[in-house]
């Protein structure tokens, strides 16, 4: 239940997946570091922002 306008909402209960991928070296620091960034400046969970990066791939596709 969402008490306070200062709360974040309560997170979803959905089932966890890993999803491997396999790139150059260059290209996974080159992710981690964005999302470092990323969780560092929007304040976003790490899971959020993997589910965001497969749900804009999915979206660029039309899949």
């Amino acid at each position: 239940m969402h008490t306070s306008d200062d709360e974040p909402p309560a997170p979803r209960a959905v089932q966890l997946v890993e999803l491997r991928l396999l790139v150059p070296e260059d290209l996974y620091r080159a992710f981690q570091r964005c999302l470092w960034v990323q969780i560092n400046e929007t304040g976003q969970t790490q899971l959020h922002l993997m589910e965001q990066v497969v749900l804009d791939f999915l979206v660029k596709h039309d899949c």
